[in-house]
This record gives structure tokens, C-alpha cells and sequence, in this order.
């Protein structure tokens, strides 16, 4: 299990898996339900390898892993198993607040499980309008049929994969979820006039398409075989309780939760069209494409799932969400390029830009929101104008796609359209692509503080103003070369996203790490390879040697110290051996990080790069 340390390390410090009610994952991200927030260590998961950022919010606790965040999933459910992967909250919501934060938990957990599945059939759609019209395939043709079906297959049967993912999450068997999934789409039901059930006449309702009966329904399905199994003795239940519940569901589902999932429907349309007849979709296009980044820092960027899924039932496309979820990570991606061309030739830093912006332009845009666009700032802005831009063209053309599709292969699915929607679709995402890179080459790219390394070393930011600023100083943690903490060779913490600080090129031969400040010995991871101290003013540092090196195990680690243990400055914690770290394959750059940045006005290197013994490595500005 190659993710295994990773995952014990995060069960532990989010309070063990009897503190998950739920859990599920997107493309960056797992996605907790906890049943006490207040005892999961964040700032110690962030400080985890393998952890970019923590977000905490009112949909879900949320831990940044990246890209291959389904590899980590699907190991962590093998470790706390699948009693605890989907379980539903048992704990009822005390108020609105809770009430409101488990139906969006809800909704997105169901959504992010099916989300393959859906972009499939986005960019199916799309190469199947490629091949028409470019005579390959006639639209005509028994081809060209099947395949499409195979994409309308995935809309049409929607409640079935609905279905099947709020049962998993539900903690029921999936296949009676499915079963009554199935029934509602029968042609005996789906549609069906003059349908009555016990002598009550049904309004004709359309279940193909559709989410929100067949969600209400499975959670309806689950409290009936939760009820039942406690009224029913356990040697009937067997044969009783899948019967039973299925028969019970049915009509609630017929006759409460379809005409409650057309209101909603019916409401929601009716909402966007008021906005699109007086407003303008446009404005809403726009303002999406600008402020995307805000919303994936806030966790809340899932909130248009719902949405989207109504738009392509009742209207067989979405005039809004996903068109402008792709004009923004385009002017994401623009603005990485812009700060790429402006980043030193050859850097770290350069590198950085480049990959995460590369990432964006597939349509994951996390890691550059969180690695960069949090560090610097600045980038926000050249989304908000580039992205405003193109939303705006977006939006007054009438751009629309066929499915819920994002990124650069999502451009191919707007030939579905035809050719109008896939060229005003072109014009603006190179226009948002264009506006974003000028922008954020115009801007720059900040220093780390607004007061220069060069007055600091001096000390004439204490000499100026005594009376407003502070000044602390951390030294003497290892032997070696310092170097700028964004060209150290690990992307989570050359990002800052970890905190400010500095990396250390350490000497060949045993290399001895040393406290910096008085204070106590808060983690100690048991490969030994880094240390958490907690100094007495408060100060959080996190001493981490070398990169990747929690794989090694221990080896060629030795440890003085104990977590908890108090300890002073200067005194020795442990010692690791470089040359073998290096014969293993490993980086031994020592990375010395405050944990706790943002509780100061900055913290910075007291030089760039220095051969160091006993020297001051950080300045902390308070």
C-alpha cells in the first residue's frame, strides 16, 4: 500500500475512523463528515507529506492530496473499511445551520462519485459532433447512433447511477436502490398518464434525467430498512425487510418525493431564466468564470452540481456552470503562463508555474489555487479580469454544452452545439487565456515581504519603528547551505502552503539537527525524519529532513528526543546520515518551515543562500 503511512497519518490526527461519519473524494481532495471537527488536528495535518492544504468549511472537511487523490482513497477505505466509507449521519441536524450542511454534504458526495461517468459522456458527445461534421461519421448513420447512445444512455439512466451512489452512501445493498431506481424509469411509470396508486391520481412525472426523487428516495429507502430491522426478528429479516422497504418506498417516492423533485426543478429553472431574462445569463456566466478560484479556496466551487445535472434534464444543456467553470481554468492556466514567463530561466519556481499550470489546463485547478494563487496573491486578480472577460463573451453569445464537462478536452463537446457555439466558445477562452497571462505578467510576482532581505539583515526594520514592530530570530538547526524555501525540490512546501521558511543543503557524512528555540517537542514522526517543536512564545516550526524520506522507515534516522519531551535551544534532537540517504535515492535537503506564518506580519530568510554553522537562519516579524 503505497499510501499507507499517508493514511494512517491523517486517521490519527483527524481523530481516529470513529470520528468519520462519511467519507468521499473529488479530483483533489478527500471530503470528511466528521462528528467532531474540534478534535481533528489541522494545522498537524497540514504538515503531513502528501498534504497540500486543509479547508474546513460548512460542506465538508476537506484535505488537499492532488491529483492521484484516488489512489489515497481507495487505500483508505481498505484501512478504516467499508462500514465506515459511506456510513449516513446518525446524528440528527440540531438546527437550520446543521440541516442545510448535511443536505449539501449529501449532494455533493453523491454527485463526486458519478462525476467520471457524466464527464464521459461530455467529451463523447463531443467527438461524435468532430466525426459528423467532419463527414467521417454521418449523423445518420446505425454508427453514429450507438454511440450516441451510449452518451444519452448515461443521462436517461441517471437515477440509476444516482442511485447506486447514494446507496453506497446510505450503507444499503446498492442493488435495491437500484431496483427502485429502475421502477420509476419503467414505462408503466415514467411519464405515465392518468396513473393512480390506492385510488390517489399521480401527476405525470418524468424520472428519466432527473436526480432529486431518486436521492430523496434512496434516504427515505435506507431510514424504512433501518426501521424495519428493529421491528422485524432477525430470523425473518431476510426475507422480509428487501420486500418490504421496496414496497414502502415506492408510493412515498410516487406520490411526495417526484412532485417535490419537480418543484425543486421547476424552480430552479425558473430562478435562472428570471436571471437570464432580465440580468442575462451573461452576468451570471461571468461572474462564475471570475470568482471560481474563491470558491474551490472555500470548498464551495461543488454547490453547482445540483444545478448543472437540473439544467441537462430540463433543457438538455447548461447555459452557465460549465461553460464558465472552463473559461475560468483557462485564465487560471494564463495566469501560471504569465507568471512562468516572468519567473527566473531555469528556477524552481519556473517550474512550479509551468506544472501547475499545466494542471489547469486540464481542468484541475487546485493545485495552482492552492500551491500559488494563495502564496502570491496576485494571480486572483488576473483570473477575475480574464476570466470576467471571457465570461462575459461566453455568456452574450449564448454558449451552452451538451454535459458536465470542464478543461481543454471539454472544447471538442461544444461542436454539439454546432459551429456558432464551439467558435464564440474558442474566442472566449483564448480571450480569458490571453487577459489572465497579460495581467498577471504585468502585475509581477511579489517578493516574499514587502520589507527587503536586505533591511532586515541590517536591522533597520527594528531601528525604524521599535515601537510598532518586533523582531525574533531562529538559528543552528543543521550544518549545510541555505537555500530559498521555493526551490526546495517538494511542491507542497516550496509553495508556502506549509508555512514560510527555508530549506538547508545539508554536508555529506552525519549531520546533527539541533533545537532552535526553547520549547516542546509537539511531533515526532516515528521514521524520525521530522520534528514538530512549539516554542514557548508560541512559534510553530516544523523541522522535516529530506524529501520523501518517511519511506525509508527510520533508516539512517536516530532521534535524542521524545514527543512531548521540553527542550532548549541548541540542544541536540537527533542526527541522520546524508551520504546513505543519497546511495537510497533520497533528497536530504533539511526543510525548516513556521507552521503558524500567518500568525505574524512575515517571516523571512535572513539570506538567500550562505554556508551555515551557527548564523541566523529566519527573521519572524510581529
Amino acid at each position: 500500500m503505497s499510501y499507507q503511512d499517508l493514511n494512517t497519518q491523517i486517521l490519527e490526527l483527524i481523530g481516529g475512523k470513529e470520528n468519520i461519519k462519511s467519507v468521499a473524494h473529488c479530483m483533489t481532495r478527500l471530503r470528511f463528515n466528521l462528528n467532531n471537527r474540534d478534535i481533528a488536528k489541522t494545522e498537524e495535518i497540514k504538515n503531513i507529506d502528501g498534504v497540500v492544504d486543509v479547508v474546513s468549511n460548512e460542506v465538508a472537511y476537506q484535505i488537499i492530496i492532488g491529483t492521484h487523490v484516488t489512489e489515497v482513497y481507495n487505500e483508505l477505505m481498505e484501512m478504516i473499511g467499508e462500514d465506515k466509507t459511506t456510513m449516513v449521519a446518525s446524528a440528527h441536524p440540531k438546527n437550520l445551520k446543521g440541516f442545510v450542511q448535511s443536505i449539501l454534504a449529501a449532494i455533493s458526495e453523491t454527485m463526486t462519485s458519478i462525476l467520471e461517468v457524466l464527464m464521459a459522456a461530455g467529451i463523447i458527445a463531443g467527438f461524435m459532433a468532430i466525426l459528423s461534421l467532419t463527414g467521417v461519421v454521418s449523423a445518420e448513420s446505425p454508427t453514429y447512433m450507438i454511440f450516441d447512445t451510449l452518451r444519452g444512455s448515461v443521462f436517461h439512466f441517471l437515477p440509476v447511477l444516482i442511485a447506486a451512489s447514494a446507496a453506497k452512501r446510505a450503507k444499503i445493498n446498492p442493488y435495491l436502490a437500484i431496483v427502485l431506481a429502475v421502477t420509476l424509469l419503467s414505462s408503466n411509470i415514467d411519464g405515465a398518464e392518468n396513473l393512480a396508486i390506492f385510488g390517489y391520481n399521480l401527476p405525470a412525472i418524468g424520472y428519466a434525467n432527473t436526480f432529486i426523487p431518486i436521492m430523496l428516495g434512496v434516504w427515505f429507502l435506507g431510514l424504512v430498512i433501518k426501521y424495519l430491522g428493529k421491528l422485524i426478528p432477525k430470523s425473518l429479516q431476510y426475507f422480509l425487510v428487501p420486500a418490504l422497504s421496496l414496497v414502502i418506498t415506492l408510493p412515498v417516492v410516487l406520490v411526495v418525493f417526484g412532485p417535490i423533485g419537480t418543484w425543486i426543478g421547476d424552480g430552479l429553472n425558473a430562478f435562472f431564466n428570471l436571471l437570464m431574462n432580465t440580468i442575462g445569463n451573461w452576468s451570471v456566466v461571468a461572474l462564475y468564470s471570475a470568482a471560481q478560484p474563491f470558491l474551490i479556496v472555500l470548498g464551495a466551487a461543488n454547490f453547482v452540481y445540483p444545478v448543472v445535472l437540473n439544467f441537462l434534464a430540463q433543457l438538455g444543456y447548461d447555459p452557465i456552470f460549465s461553460v464558465a467553470s472552463t473559461i475560468s481554468d483557462i485564465a487560471v492556466c494564463g495566469a501560471m503562463v504569465g507568471y512562468f514567463l516572468r519567473a527566473v530561466k531555469g528556477s524552481k519556481e519556473k517550474q512550479t508555474f509551468g506544472t501547475v499550470g499545466f494542471s489547469a489546463l486540464m481542468g484541475v485547478t487546485e493545485p495552482a489555487v492552492f500551491g500559488v494563487f494563495m502564496k502570491y496573491r496576485r494571480p486572483f486578480l488576473a483570473v477575475v479580469i480574464g476570466g470576467g472577460i471571457g465570461g462575459t463573451i461566453a455568456g452574450l453569445a449564448g454558449v451552452k454544452t451538451m454535459g458536465m464537462v470542464w478543461g481543454l478536452t471539454s472544447l471538442p463537446t461544444y461542436l454539439a452545439g454546432g459551429m456558432h457555439n464551439f467558435v464564440w466558445m474558442m474566442i472566449s477562452v483564448i480571450v480569458s487565456f490571453g487577459v489572465a497571462t497579460a495581467v498577471a505578467y504585468g502585475v509581477g510576482i511579489p517578493q516574499e515581504s514587502e520589507l527587503t532581505e536586505k533591511n532586515i539583515e541590517n536591522n533597520e526594520v527594528a531601528v525604524s519603528n521599535p515601537a510598532s514592530l518586533k523582531q525574533m530570530s531562529i538559528s543552528r538547526i543543521a550544518e549545510g547551505t541555505v537555500i530559498p524555501l521555493n526551490e526546495v525540490n517538494d511542491q507542497a512546501f516550496a509553495s508556502g502552503a506549509l508555512g514560510k521558511g527555508i530549506g538547508i543543503e545539508p554536508a555529506s557524512g552525519k549531520v546533527d539537527v539541533f533545537s532552535p528555540v526553547d520549547g516542546e517537542i509537539t511531533v515526532l514522526f516515528p521514521t524520525k525524519h521530522a520534528y514538530g517543536i512549539k516554542g514557548k512564545d508560541g512559534m510553530e516550526i516544523l523541522i522535516h529532513i529530506g524529501i520523501d524520506t518517511v519511506n525509508l522507515d527510520g533508516k539512517y534516522f536516530e532521534s535524542n528526543v521524545a514527543q512531548g519531551d521540553s527542550v532548549k535551544k541548541g540542544q541536540l534532537l537527533g542526527s541522520f546520515d546524508v551520504d546513505k540517504i543519497v546511495a537510497a535515492g533520497f533528497d536530504p535537503t533539511v526543510i525548516v518551515v513556521i507552521t503558524n506564518s500567518h500568525d505574524y506580519l512575515d517571516v523571512i530568510p535572513a539570506s538567500k543562500s550562505s554556508q551555515f554553522e551557527d548564523g541566523v537562519l529566519l527573521n519572524i516579524i510581529m
